[in-house]
This record gives C-alpha cells, structure tokens and sequence, in this order.
C-alpha cells in the first residue's frame, strides 16, 4: 500500500513535465537558507534539521534552451542546534540551437540562524553569497563563437545575499535580497552568430538573444507568502514569489565600449509556486515542487527567464 504515494508523485512529474506554461526565474536565493519554501514545521515531533538533498531540475526556457540540472544541497548545524551552513552544488547542462553546454553551476553557501521560537511560530535569518563556477564566457566548439546567457553554467558574479522568515503551522512568510558585486565575461553579440546560425537565414532567432555583453545585473529582492496543508505523511503548498529587480543592469555597449544601463530591466517577475510532498518517515521524503510565471520583466538579459520548472527531490534529515 505504501508504494502508492510514490507512484503517484512520479505520475505527477510526468505529467507535469511538460504542460505548464511559466516558471519560477530568480538568480539562486528563494531556495536557500530562510527563504526556502515548504520548510518543516512540526512542535509535536522533532524534526531534524541537518539534512542532505537531491534534486533533478527541468527548465524551458523563452527561446529554444532547455536547462537541466542536478542539485545536491546540504545542510548542518554549527555550534548549537540554532545554526545551520548550507551548501548547493548543482551541475547543469543545456541543449538548444546554438548547441550544448554542460558543468559545474554557481554554489550557495548560506549561514541560517533560529532568532526567535514559540508554540505559535519562528522567526530565521540568513546571511550567504554565491560563488561562480566560471566567467559566463562559454564558447562554441563548433565555430569558437561565444554563446549568449541562456547557455551558460555561470552568471559570472560573486553575490551577496540575505533573508528572513516566519514561519507556522499554516504559513510562511519571508523575504530576501541579493546582490552582485561584479560583471561577467559574456561577449555575445548578433553580429557574429548572424552569418553562421542557419547559413544566415536566421537571423530573427538570434536576434532574440538579449545582449548581455560584460553584464552586472541589478539588485534583487523577493518575497514569499506560502500556504502549507500538512498531513500524516503528505504535504502540500501553494503560494506567490514575486521577485523586483530594484536597479538596472548594465552592459558595455559594443559600439562606443561605454557602460549603458538598461531599460526595462526593473520591475517585478511573479510566480505561483506549488510543492506536493511525502514523508517515508520523520527522516526522508520526496517532493514535486512546479512553478508557474504570472508576469516578468520586458527586458532579462540574464538568461534566466523559463517559460517551465519542474523540480523533483529526494531528501533526508539526520
């Protein structure tokens, strides 16, 4: 009887795979420290905290690339039971017309302390960053071109990040910032792939990849408000994560070498994000989280914009 659950949550993901319409955009932080969604909660049972997880990622991206990407994500407590390290190592690979890219992607390390816990609620902080795995500067091997953004492994920038929840029996509240300190590498420009991609007869799909040209994204901060129903063994949740990017990005303009700052770049992107879990035990489980993109910005140089995400994980708590 208890293979049920299982079968059902791997029929989910089939399914769903492949139909939803958007997906959730961020650079790396609503899924660390504080900001995670569908957190445990549970006064009656201990629960714990240290854990190791891993996921299997799908995103479609706007254009052709579809990103792929298995994540394990640890986290231990420091000094008491209150502080916790977290560790993401995610390996992506991606397949679109240009061609395909695959390694090691950006890894988060994020610090995550208990400030405050009741019968009634907590409150947790979290301080981190997250460190490129290269320089955004991927190339061809056909033809040495250097792809744009959606292609690439890396955003090519060291972020600085923090958070803070509250969270209860029902619901979760948090919110976030992130912030990149430098430029990446990236020197796509249309010139140089139009005269190759398609014999030249493509040039409109090519076009439609945002320059991004030494690009230092804006300023991010997020919010999370999540609803959790949760049951003997199952757990469901639904909420909203919008996501303002609060300054500009810049690039270098390739005809003047001048730095510009771009418009439309600001703005919110809003998702719906909804998580279906199973509990073995009070140890391990799986979850099915899926995402749905309700608005995004005009202008995402960044690469980082699905049109669908699906994430299936396995996790288990020591």
């Amino acid at each position: 009887m208890r293979a049920y659950p299982i079968l059902t949550l791997l029929t989910l993901f089939i399914l769903t795979t492949d139909v939803l319409s958007q997906g959730c955009s961020d650079a790396g932080f609503c899924t660390m420290g504080a900001m995670k969604p569908d957190q445990p909660y549970n006064k009656k049972i201990p629960i714990k905290l240290r854990s190791m997880e891993v996921s299997f990622y799908k995103g479609n991206t706007t254009l052709s690339p579809v990103v792929y990407v298995a994540n394990l994500d640890a986290s231990f407590n420091l000094i008491d039971d209150k502080t916790f390290f977290q560790l993401k190592v995610p390996y992506q690979a991606i397949e679109g017309n240009f061609g395909n890219t695959s390694g090691l992607g950006d890894l988060s390390l994020c610090l995550t302390r208990n400030l405050y816990a009741s019968e009634k609620f907590d409150i947790s902080a979290s301080v981190g960053s997250k460190i490129p795995s290269n320089k955004s500067n991927l190339r061809s091997r056909e033809n040495g071109l250097m792809f744009p953004m959606y292609y690439q492994t890396s955003l090519g920038t060291y972020d600085a990040i923090a958070g803070i929840s509250l969270i209860n029996k029902k619901w979760l509240f948090a919110t976030g910032i992130q912030h990149p300190f430098n430029q990446n590498e990236n020197t796509f420009t249309w010139g140089a792939w139009i005269p190759v991609y398609q014999d030249g007869q493509g040039e409109d799909y090519v076009r439609d990849n945002m320059i991004a040209y030494k690009l230092k994204r804006g300023t991010d901060v997020m919010l999370r408000a999540e609803r959790n129903f949760r049951f003997a063994r199952f757990n469901f949740t639904v909420g909203l994560l919008p996501i303002f990017r609060i300054t500009q990005d810049e690039i270098t303009d390739v005809n003047t070498n001048e730095r510009i700052k771009l418009d439309g770049t600001t703005g919110m992107a809003l998702s719906g994000i909804g998580t279906i879990g199973y509990n073995f035990n009070v140890k391990s489980g799986v979850r099915l989280l899926l995402g749905k993109k309700i608005t995004q910005r005009k202008v995402n140089p960044d690469g980082l914009t699905r049109n669908d995400v699906t994430t299936v994980s396995y996790y288990y708590r020591f």
